[in-house]
């Protein structure tokens, strides 16, 4: 583990040494530039649309809200130059749903790869749209040739996309047919997950709940069966998120879906709505994963454990850090979610050598934009910060137990790296902020094992 004071050179190394991407900047070009005749500095690189900013270890993407940053991420894994970079489908689900486009992120997932891009109501804003544009997506032979999955967004789709409309939550997010001259494919059930309403399992009341915690237990199950469509069968897992728990509690399952291609599903943190538990039944005792196990009480723990096999997700704690706990903290409980794994489900990451998506809890749109990072690519998984300022202690604890290491006996070139996605721009991740995490992701010296040592003496 390298000491403190690297990292606090880095930070202020990091004004001169920031990298623009995408933005016209650099020898030769943009105001300021040598031969110009202008002796003023040229203004710093606004992150907008596909714009980054990178260091060696990091690379930001989007700008100043959470429809930027979806584009700027749907175009950094689809660039959607050749065939091959252009996604079957693209999600454009409304901003006001945060229900919605949390259960979307697993459509991000394998064999459909679709990313999200976000709707303001019906209205498009302008990097969705150029996006979209870019994108160019091929049309997704599973879900009828559509381009588009439109969630309580249809009214903001172009027209000339062929589209498959989902519910999304109540009237707000329903969008208005209005402008759309595409053909609309039906979002009719999966032949293999038909829409009947099964029977309360084992005696289970059906509970009371409040129309809009109905409705986005709806919206979810809608994305199940598009999902269930796109693979032509079942999922055997499921993820099962607390809607009325801290929107940055429900973050992290954003990743986890995206990459594990489990569906997200919402209960509350007393109770089981009836389409959730209609649609665990249909899944015959399917393994459901809980994300911020802390926040269920006993009741919906009771409800759960009759519709199929209930684990908490609570990751293994590293090297001396006690033992392993839940929490309410979002920065832990995302870090608890990095660390679990169960057989192949899971992130499980307990060492170096692997991609991680940064974003601010202020911003939990940016989990569901950013979840094509945890499915495409290195495969991140979602840690959070809790202010734009500076990197909080537990996940800089977290990073240096996974740092990259390089000895005498094994030199850097073989030996894994970690790579970060930093989701907004300043406001959301200061600048002061990435360039702890370039330093604490950098590959740094250590003391060889005695294994490693005594293969390098024999060599």
């Amino acid at each position: 583990m390298r000491a403190p004071s690297p990292r606090q050179f880095a930070a202020l190394a990091l004004c001169g040494g920031v990298i623009a991407i995408l933005t016209g900047c650099g020898k030769g070009g943009g105001p300021g530039a040598a031969g110009t005749g202008s002796s003023s500095p040229s203004p710093p690189p606004q992150a907008r649309g596909v714009a980054g900013i990178a260091t060696k270890n990091t690379t930001r993407l989007g700008g100043a809200d959470p429809a930027d940053d979806a584009a700027a991420v749907a175009q950094a894994v689809y660039p959607g130059l050749t065939p091959a970079t252009r996604p079957q489908a693209v999600v454009l689900v409304n901003e006001h749903d945060w229900a919605s486009a949390l259960a979307s992120s697993s459509l991000a997932a394998a064999p459909l790869g679709a990313p999200v891009l976000l709707s303001d109501g019906d209205s498009l804003p302008e990097s969705s749209n150029r996006a979209l544009g870019a994108l160019h997506p091929l049309g997704a032979t599973a879900l009828g040739g559509a381009q588009v999955v439109s969630i309580g967004a249809r009214g903001a789709v172009p027209g000339g996309y062929r589209v498959k409309a989902l519910g999304g939550t109540g009237a707000a997010a329903t969008g208005t047919p209005g402008t759309t001259s595409a053909p609309d494919t039906t979002s009719e059930p999966s032949p293999t997950s038909p829409r009947r309403k099964a029977k309360p399992a084992g005696g289970l009341a059906t509970s009371t709940f409040p129309g809009e915690v109905e409705a986005e237990a709806r919206a979810a199950v809608d994305v199940l069966h598009a999902l269930e469509a796109a693979r032509g069968h079942a999922p055997r897992e499921a993820i099962v998120v607390p809607v009325d728990a801290p929107k940055p509690l429900q973050m992290p399952a954003a990743s986890l879906a995206a990459e594990s291609g489990a569906p997200i599903l919402f209960v509350t943190s007393s109770g089981v709505p009836p389409p959730t538990r209609d649609a665990l039944q249909t899944l015959k005792h399917a393994t459901i994963y809980v994300i911020a196990p802390k926040a269920l009480h006993a009741s919906a723990y009771a409800a759960l454990t009759r519709l199929g096999t209930v684990v908490h997700i609570t990751g293994e704690a590293g090297p001396g850090e006690g033992p392993a706990h839940t929490s309410n903290d979002p920065v832990e409980n995302a870090i608890s979610v990095s660390r679990f794994s169960q057989g192949t489900f899971g992130w499980g990451i307990h060492e170096a050598g692997h991609g991680l998506v940064f974003a601010n809890v202020d911003r939990p749109l940016d989990a569901p934009a950013a979840a094509p990072l945890s499915a495409h690519g290195d495969y991140g998984p979602l840690l959070l910060l809790q202010s734009s300022a500076a990197v909080p202690s537990a996940l800089t604890h977290y990073l240096s137990n996974i740092e990259p290491g390089y000895t005498t006996a094994v030199p850097p070139v073989r030996e894994v790296y970690n790579h970060g996605w930093l989701i907004g721009d300043e406001r959301a991740i200061s600048a002061l902020a990435q360039a702890e995490l370039d330093a604490v992701l950098e590959i740094a010296p250590r003391q060889p094992s005695a294994a490693e040592q005594s293969v390098a003496e024999a060599e």
